[in-house]
């Protein structure tokens, strides 16, 4: 097995089981997870705590406990993770950061029946205001307050700001990554490519930054790879479950670029620099565009998608839209004008965590790539 098999293999497997990462995490440090619902939330608030951040993505199951507390139209992310912590999945957190950039996250904070205590903040929608950097700085400062509190621990600005440091590496090289990962669209296809980046939810991310930045290295060591198949562009808040990447794989596409909540949207721009950590982590916020969860008024996210198709030479953009997502559809009609406008393709496929039949997917694709 080459070291870049290797290193995929290792990756893929912490991506598929979080519960391990988390058990492995606490015998080396003896410290536990604090869990980490979507979206956009300051995980580097609990690494500098010296804990595990991990991600709540909820995933692909049946859904019979969590009818009783959210309603049907409630998206599959929230209506699975509602259904595991039911079950008592999330038990073993010491505690969940909840941010509630959508009605949905604030029904279900409201709703938590697990054990681990919720810590639940709000971003500013009104983004551009300095007024709203100091908000949400304030709103950080309480979640700071509450962690240590929990975790009986002291988290210094110091250590805050090595934390921060720490994340931007590991943006810069999962920036690096992707980039990479269009030139070797075999080795690195699309299930893979989501696991190399699901698997950073699960791993202090030094470690994870330490993993990415070699496999870059022994793929930057080889010629770029022939593809005669078709280069697309993901936009969305995620584009599981993997049936869905493997079906793109399948009918000869190949993920140049993505525009996912669960994926590059996280590692897009770098925590801003500055002297005050929390105002630093609040400046993200603000700078942070091309999001349905984060009010744009300029509405730039179909024109960054446009450069994004351009810049990686992409045939198509793949529309992976979450069912009942209610931002993201009030996202779409703006974007898809402006798609035809310009002449670049696209794909609407829709995303449901509860599928087990993806027949409809697999047809829609199929029948874009003849179009292609």
């Amino acid at each position: 097995m080459s070291r870049i098999e290797t290193i995929i293999s290792e990756l893929s497997s912490i991506s598929n089981n979080p519960r391990k990462a988390m058990e492995d995490y606490k015998k080396e440090t003896g410290k536990g997870s604090v869990g980490v619902m979507p979206y956009y939330a300051p995980e580097e608030i609990i690494h500098a705590a010296g804990f595990l951040p991990v991600g709540i993505w909820g995933g692909q199951k049946s859904i019979s406990k969590a009818r009783a507390y959210l309603p049907p139209f409630a998206c599959s992310i929230m209506q699975s993770v509602m259904e595991m912590q039911l079950e008592g999945v999330y038990d073993d957190l010491e505690a969940v950061l909840f941010p509630v950039p959508c009605d949905t996250l604030k029904c279900l904070s409201q709703k938590w029946k697990g054990t681990s205590p919720v810590i639940v903040f709000t971003h500013p929608q009104n983004r551009k205001l300095e007024a709203a950097n100091k908000f949400l700085a304030e709103e950080y400062r309480l979640v700071r307050e509450k962690l240590e509190t929990i975790l009986n621990v002291k988290i210094t600005d110091e250590a805050l700001n090595q934390s921060i440091e720490t994340y931007n590496e590991n943006r810069k090289v999962m920036r690096e990554f992707t980039d990479l990962a269009a030139n070797y669209p075999q080795i690195i296809d699309p299930r893979i490519r989501h696991a190399i980046i699901k698997a950073r939810f699960f791993m202090e991310k030094s470690k994870h930054t330490a993993m990415v930045k070699e496999l870059n290295s022994e793929l930057k060591s080889l010629p770029v790879e022939a593809f005669t198949g078709k280069k697309v562009v993901l936009t969305g808040i995620m584009a599981e479950p993997n049936e869905v990447l493997d079906i793109l794989k399948d009918n000869g596409f190949a993920v140049v670029a993505d525009d996912l909540a669960q994926e590059s949207r996280l590692f897009r721009n770098d925590v801003p620099s500055g002297t005050d950590p929390l105002y630093r982590l609040a400046k993200w916020w603000q700078e942070f565009d091309g999001c349905s969860l984060a009010t744009d008024a300029k509405k730039s996210r179909g024109p960054m998608l446009m450069e994004m198709v351009k810049g990686s030479k992409a045939d198509a953009v793949v529309v992976c839209m979450m069912k009942f997502c209610d931002p993201e559809e009030f996202d779409y009609p703006i974007y898809y004008r402006q798609f035809e406008e310009a002449g670049i393709k696209s794909l609407f496929i829709e995303i449901d965590l509860e599928t087990t039949s993806f027949e409809q997917t697999k047809t829609r694709v199929q029948s874009f790539s003849e179009m292609l």
